[in-house]
């Protein structure tokens, strides 16, 4: 079990670096909002979370 913890956190980590270093500041607040949102099951602060990373994503170059 706690090798699986230790992996799942690699990865988040290794996500969030991702983002940060493709999108900036603002992608890291996005990915923190939506991944705050999921687990605490607000709806409201993933939505927000998941509409700004679509924002970044789509932004053409």
């Amino acid at each position: 079990m706690p090798l699986v913890a230790i992996a799942l956190a690699a990865l988040a980590i290794g996500c969030e670096q991702l983002v940060q270093w493709k999108y900036g500041p603002m992608g890291i607040i996005a990915f923190v909002a939506l991944t705050v949102g999921v687990r605490a099951r607000n709806v409201l602060m993933s939505g927000i979370g998941a509409v700004i990373l679509v924002m970044l994503l789509a932004q053409p170059g």
